[in-house]
């Protein structure tokens, strides 16, 4: 059985970034008294992290737990790459989702979300902490940047605010039916980034996934259940709720990379960044496909929670599905060619994809109908907090 390290003292490059970092929480407009009693604990699980580099060419050496272990600088700026992204996402969805707390349906909701903005944060603080405490000025540089950027999706930000790294974390997430499909779609995402990051050959990175893993799970748990009381409600009719599905699935494919990713391939080679499976995994590692092999698991799980979803609609509603990995893309092999949600190609003139669009995803008067119509009733299955 695993144990956790808390770790009970810092180093003085992480006290200064603590200091920037409350700054940040009053900027963004996330109220440090939510908190309560909630602790901001940097978590390591070395036992699961392992000892051993697990893949790629450096398979089979002592996993590197400082920087200068590091064989190369260019491995040494991948890994400062690889928590940099990861703590931007953490503070990101943070700045797009505190200004839901006072509209929320239930007190479960709230305290749910809550506790979800906490343990992001959380995430983000862990991601700072080895920043700053492995990888001298360029990581307290890089630290320091995740507290200066503010997603696009933040109701509070300034006209000099830069964005998030990443385009799903500067979608705004205007009601709760985003809340639930982001923590559904794009938390479940994240889950896939930890555990390809849980078998890193930078140890300190590979022990902070463990726990982040853990506190995860609510979150996607959150995303499915909230789904699913929706579905139970049925205030929203399915033909509806399909168009939010619609939006949110094909962004979240999109964070997996492009198909053929040279950088993710440069990361197996390192070791810094595995497959999803890569420790259940039999076969030899597709290297030039290895974003494609993980949005495929991801794609297939989602079919599979999705049919767990619809299954309590009303009699005569439509199942809801996952549309195809072809609609809608951002960006990869198909980015910019036109499929239905079917993946069947599209057939037709530019007024033609429009409107076939606007049949298929969220519009203003979708928004409006939403706002105005659905959220005013009892538009989900309500359901009591009983913690404290």
């Amino acid at each position: 059985m695993s144990t956790t390290e808390i770790v009970e003292t810092y180093t003085p490059n992480f006290e200064a970034w603590i200091a920037e970092f409350q700054e940040w929480q009053t900027r963004i407009g996330f109220d440090p008294s939510w908190l309560g009693d909630y602790s901001f604990d940097i978590k390591f699980d070395w036992d699961t992290a392992g000892d051993t580099i697990e893949f790629g060419d450096f398979e089979g050496m002592p996993k590197w737990q400082r920087r200068m272990q590091v064989p190369q600088q260019n491995i040494r700026d991948a890994i400062v790459s690889m928590v940099t992204v990861q703590g931007d996402t953490e503070f990101a969805s943070v700045e797009q989702q505190h200004h839901l707390l006072e509209s929320a349906p239930t007190e479960y909701d709230r305290k749910s979300a809550l506790r979800i903005m906490c343990e992001e944060q959380r995430h983000g603080w862990q991601m700072a902490y080895v920043l700053c405490t492995f990888f001298g000025e360029q990581g307290v540089r890089e630290a320091m940047k995740l507290l200066e950027r503010n997603s696009m999706g933040n109701p509070i930000r300034g006209e000099e605010d830069r964005g998030r790294i990443l385009g799903s974390f500067n979608e705004p997430i205007d009601h709760w039916l985003d809340f639930f499909c982001f923590t559904h779609f794009i938390d479940r995402d994240g889950k896939f980034q930890l555990k390809m990051l849980s078998t890193s050959s930078f140890k300190p990175l590979a022990a902070s996934m463990g726990p982040m893993l853990k506190e995860e799970s609510f979150h996607l748990g959150t995303g499915a259940n909230g789904l699913r009381r929706v579905v139970k409600q049925g205030t929203i009719p399915m033909a509806f709720l399909q168009k939010y599905i619609n939006k949110w699935v094909s962004t979240g494919l999109d964070l997996f990379g492009t198909d053929e990713s040279t950088s993710a391939q440069w990361a197996y080679v390192y070791g810094i960044k595995g497959r999803y499976d890569e420790r259940e995994a039999e076969e030899p590692a597709d290297r030039e496909h290895l974003n494609e092999a993980s949005r495929n698991l991801y794609w297939e799980e989602l079919k599979e929670e999705m049919r767990r979803i619809s299954k309590p609609r009303k009699e005569g509603e439509p199942e809801l599905f996952i549309p195809s990995d072809k609609f809608n893309r951002g960006i990869g092999l198909h980015h910019g060619i036109r499929y239905d949600v079917y993946g069947e190609p599209f057939e037709g003139n530019d007024d033609d994809w429009d409107a076939y669009l606007d049949s298929v995803l969220p519009t203003d008067e979708d928004e409006k109908i939403l706002q105005e119509e659905y959220l005013t009733q009892e538009w989900i299955q309500y359901r009591e907090w009983k913690g404290d």
